[in-house]
């Protein structure tokens, strides 16, 4: 499903860029006074977007403005949250398991995040843990953001959270490899006097 949404995505977003090349440079054509189709609506510097005619054709409809900038508006907040779309992450969902028998199983992407979760939270130094699956659900990936104790040990967090949670998960999952990104950050804290 995701794969579909991609290539919907680049569809669209292909189609989009080439209808804005297109007019734009039919635009800038006519802006500098160049040949353009006949049936293009601006055919020199001097044309507007609007006649007058068209600006005041609905002028004494009260509903007509409220609408335009309602229109205007949904426009920029589709285009905005399209935008937004664009840098969002898409975690995934299952993780396909062999299961050796010639089937396959398919795990919720939510319980092994949980479960790498609750492994790396219980280790010594370890305040919180956060992890996100990312990738195919043939081939996934984890993110894992650890926040440290001030006197954790990130060698030592990060060796435990290789030989324990992450070699469990591959273990169980039958997995050949899990890529990881670790992401460490120490708990904020007010320093100790000494006397």
């Amino acid at each position: 499903m995701t794969r579909v949404l991609r290539r919907v995505n680049r569809v669209l977003l292909g189609l989009a860029g080439l209808l804005l090349v297109v007019v734009g440079g039919a635009v800038l054509a006519a802006a500098v006074d160049l040949s353009v189709p006949s049936w293009w609506p601006w055919s020199g510097p001097s044309d507007v977007l609007l006649s007058t005619a068209d600006r005041q054709r609905w002028r004494d409809e009260s509903w007509w403005w409220p609408a335009v900038i309602a229109a205007l508006g949904l426009v920029v907040l589709l285009a905005l949250w399209w935008l937004l779309v664009q840098f969002r992450r898409a975690r995934l969902r299952e993780v396909l398991v062999d299961t050796r028998d010639g089937e396959a199983a398919l795990l919720r992407g939510r319980t092994l995040e949980g479960v790498l979760e609750a492994d790396a939270a219980s280790q010594d130094g370890v305040a919180r843990a956060k992890v996100a699956l990312t990738g195919r659900r043939t081939a996934p990936r984890t993110r894992i953001a650890l926040l440290l104790e001030p006197h954790a040990s990130p060698g030592d967090v990060l060796s435990a959270l290789s030989t324990r949670g992450l070699a469990h998960a591959r273990t169980s999952t039958g997995l050949p490899a899990l890529p990881t990104e670790a992401r460490l950050r120490a708990v904020k804290h007010r320093a100790r006097r000494v006397a």
